[in-house]
């Protein structure tokens, strides 16, 4: 007598399904701009926040299936952990649909300076020049970021500014997520007060600016250090001019005194 299998076993059986592995996972930034992080007031969470100068690097890929931009910010002389400051934005051909990576959400170093709004900004213009009518799918939001309250609308704001529609599973906030949007829907704007674009041409007139300041402060600083060697010569001399007053004071004294005794 033959077993009948059991159907929850022979379901249980079968290998599971592969995941898609998609395609330039080793691309790399291959164009690169400089960005000026604007000095702003020290803000009571993410610390002082002085003029800063980085570095905008992307890649763009594509084929008929699906398209890639890769974007990521360089700290010059400072090392960020892999998943922080990079953005993929991938649009899915056969779908119509667009999907951001990293799953875990955007982690930007330094936090509150204008980055995760920029590139947010940076993959609408790229995704609106041909796929305006795909559709960005819906995504839940990190409950890491909700612990913190100042992070958490910091966070949503930056959505939101950008079209998103922030929601909440929960009064406490904790369980958040972005509804599906059309990518035409979305804005293409970042805060220009706290990040722009510096060109080389910008660049060069920036250190060359610099460099005349230096010039300047160096020709004031020698004269002032002329100011002080003038100021402790006449000090010298000043000293010696009284030890000689006192001296001849002192031997006046002396004298005074020996010729009123020996009368």
């Amino acid at each position: 007598m033959t077993e009948t299998p059991n159907s929850t076993d022979t379901e249980l059986d079968k290998p599971a399904p592969e995941a898609v592995e998609r395609p330039w996972a080793d691309v790399h930034a291959e164009q690169h701009k400089m960005l000026r992080l604007a000095p702003l007031q020290t803000d009571r969470t993410t610390g002082g926040r002085p003029l800063r100068f980085v570095e905008f690097g992307y890649a763009e890929r594509s084929n008929k299936e699906l398209s890639l931009l890769r974007m990521s910010i360089s700290l010059p002389g400072q090392r960020v952990r892999k998943e922080q400051n990079h953005l993929d934005l991938w649009v899915d051909h056969a779908t119509h649909s667009v999907t951001f990576q990293p799953e875990s959400g955007l982690q930007i170093e330094p936090a509150n300076r204008g980055i995760g709004r920029f590139l947010l900004a940076q993959a609408v213009i790229w995704a609106q020049k041909k796929w305006s009518h795909y559709r960005i799918e819906g995504f839940d939001l990190a409950n890491k970021d909700a612990q913190n309250e100042d992070t958490r609308l910091r966070r949503d704001h930056v959505l939101r500014t950008q079209g998103f529609d922030v929601v909440y599973a929960d009064a406490q906030h904790l369980k958040g997520s972005v509804k599906a949007v059309q990518v035409g829907e979305l804005l293409d704007k970042w805060n220009t007060e706290k990040l722009q674009f510096v060109e080389i041409l910008e660049a060069a007139q920036m250190l060359q600016q610099a460099e005349q300041n230096l010039e300047e402060l160096d020709v004031k600083l020698r004269k002032q250090e002329e100011k002080v060697s003038k100021y402790k010569r006449e000090d010298t001399g000043l000293r010696f001019t009284i030890s000689c007053l006192v001296a001849f004071a002192v031997f006046q004294a002396g004298l005074l005194i020996w010729i009123a005794t020996h009368r």
